[in-house]
């Protein structure tokens, strides 16, 4: 892929080209500016992973999401890691509420969790927006779905056995997508919660009620992506 003559067909149409980087990437391009974002449910991950701890280091703004259900002192040791890593950049403070389409597919219902693969395997997450939104709503259940899994699914498991009762959404393949949407279909469960930043009800065949889970962004305080934008005369 030529990702420069990319950019150069892109330019001739857009007024701004956003890089969004998606797992934990560095952009191929040189930008005018940079976010990254640092999640506080994992303190210490913005320094000790790469690309990662690059993306920190290239930031002109870091934004520091969650605040609103991760850990104090989780908060104040990601703020501190960005200012003794990159003094320069702004930090932007942001809550992350939660959106639930049909929060009645949830309540008193045992659910399968489905989350986005990349933050449970190499990410490490235990619990994602979909789990959040399953405790909140008063799910009776979160049925494991290991005893269901097939083929590309059970192999995920065996990688990355610490993944637990979460089914993470993998596919990046139409093998993946096949085997996914299989094994969902034969977890034992009231409906399925789907907290992944893709709507997997647009490409796979669920075979009982579903509702997709995600966050928002809610900026607080001075600093905001608009702001950092401006100053950079980007808007």
């Amino acid at each position: 892929v030529d990702y420069e003559a990319i950019l150069r067909e892109a330019e001739k149409e857009a007024d701004v080209i956003l890089w969004d980087g998606g797992n934990n990437d560095t952009s191929f391009y040189h930008a005018d500016v940079t976010f990254t974002v640092a999640d506080p449910h994992r303190p210490g991950h913005e320094l000790y992973y790469y690309p990662g701890n690059t993306s920190l280091r290239l930031a002109d703004a870091v934004v520091i999401n969650k605040i609103d259900t991760a850990d104090g002192e989780d908060i104040l040791e990601v703020m501190h890691n960005v200012k003794h890593v990159n003094p320069h950049a702004i930090i932007i403070e942001a809550a992350s509420p939660l959106f639930v389409d049909n929060p009645e597919v949830i309540r008193d219902k045992k659910v399968l969790v489905v989350e986005d693969g990349p933050t449970l395997t190499h990410g490490e997450m235990q619990f994602g927006a979909g789990t959040v939104a399953a405790e909140k709503l008063g799910a009776s259940e979160i049925v494991d779905p290991r005893p269901y899994t097939v083929k590309s699914i059970t192999a995920t498991y065996e990688k990355y056995p610490n993944i637990g009762i979460l089914l993470p959404a993998m596919g990046y393949g139409a093998q993946q997508i096949k085997d996914l949407e299989e094994t969902i279909n034969k977890v034992e469960c009231d409906s399925v919660v789907i907290g992944t930043p893709i709507d997997l009800g647009r490409i796979l065949k669920i075979n009982k009620p579903s509702t997709r889970v995600r966050y928002e962004l809610q900026e607080i305080g001075q600093n905001t992506i608009e702001t950092v934008l401006k100053d950079k005369g980007i808007l």
